[in-house]
């Protein structure tokens, strides 16, 4: 019988219908190397191209997360993924506000009037010494207008994808540890990009920090942003370690794609998953591959 598929983190772009910068610097490398391979259109249609390769799954619905915190206007993603058929793709949005500007309430407020938008990512991973694995040049975390507006997802029953670096954990569970109402979840496994001994343990021991608090859950995604060659086997500590902090209800799965797809095709990155899962009850494996998604996602609402 095939496994009901949720996939929480995705992209789709048009570059006719917005001005997205970073996909228009042809060749400019990105943190996960170089992106010349998808710097063009991404649709739906593509995606459920990318999907059918996938065996032993049916696509249960999926969340699209922002592309580029350089448009001009943040909103105008939300609203060109609004109109996108298949209704069923994406099931739910999670766009950009930047959190350092005064007006973050105003940009919400817009983003709300689209009913399938859940939450908000800006990224915060950045990292002093390696400016070019950094997303951000300011550490996010220490800007007192980004703490205050961060009080803004509580007030609009919203939740916040958290993209760091195992560098950044413990200050990140040391600040949300004051909204425990705010849903949040870890992107890409908490990007683990140093998998020698210490930088593992390093990683640990933030995940550990994070997952102590209760409304902190994780995807398992974005592997090969990191390792290009990795496979289920190679990063079976990290499945390990993420199941045992936070349990399968509190992790999800997503392909991260089209960015994945620059080192795997998406069968490759089921097959994988669906390793993992096999010594999992039926329960748990339906946690993880959607039913944890399904509700932090507020799908059906």
């Amino acid at each position: 019988m095939e496994m009901k598929l949720f996939d929480a983190h995705h992209h789709l772009w048009n570059l006719e219908v917005l001005d997205y910068i970073w996909l228009k610097q042809i060749g400019k490398p990105k943190p996960f190397g170089d992106p010349t391979p998808i710097q063009k259109d991404y649709l739906t249609k593509h995606f459920l191209s990318d999907v059918a390769e996938a065996n032993g799954i049916q696509l249960a619905g999926s969340v699209h997360i922002q592309v580029d915190s350089a448009l001009i206007d943040p909103v105008s993603e939300t609203s060109w993924l609004s109109k996108l058929v298949p209704a069923g793709i994406p099931s739910a949005i999670v766009g950009y506000v930047d959190l350092t500007k005064e007006d973050a309430e105003a940009v919400l407020e817009r983003h709300l009037s689209f009913p399938k938008f859940r939450g908000v990512r800006q990224i915060i991973g950045m990292l002093e010494q390696r400016p070019d694995l950094s997303f951000t040049t300011e550490n996010l975390l220490r800007n007192s207008q980004w703490q205050e507006n961060f009080a803004l997802l509580k007030k609009h029953r919203l939740s916040f994808d958290l993209q760091l670096y195992p560098e950044q954990m413990t200050e990140s569970a040391d600040f949300l540890r004051d909204f425990p109402e705010v849903p949040v979840v870890i992107d890409h496994a908490g990007c683990p990009y140093d998998q020698s001994e210490s930088g593992l343990q390093l990683w640990m021991n933030g995940l550990a920090s994070l997952a102590e608090l209760p409304n902190l859950h994780i995807k398992l995604s974005g592997f090969g942003m990191y390792d290009r060659d990795w496979s289920s086997e190679s990063t079976q500590l990290i499945f390990d370690t993420i199941l045992e902090n936070f349990n399968s209800n509190r992790i999800m799965w997503g392909s991260n794609f089209p960015v994945e797809r620059l080192m795997n095709p998406y069968g490759f990155c089921v097959a994988q998953l669906l390793k993992w899962l096999a010594p999992l009850s039926e329960e748990e494996k339906n946690r993880v591959a959607s039913e944890t998604a399904k509700n932090f996602y507020r799908i059906g609402e």
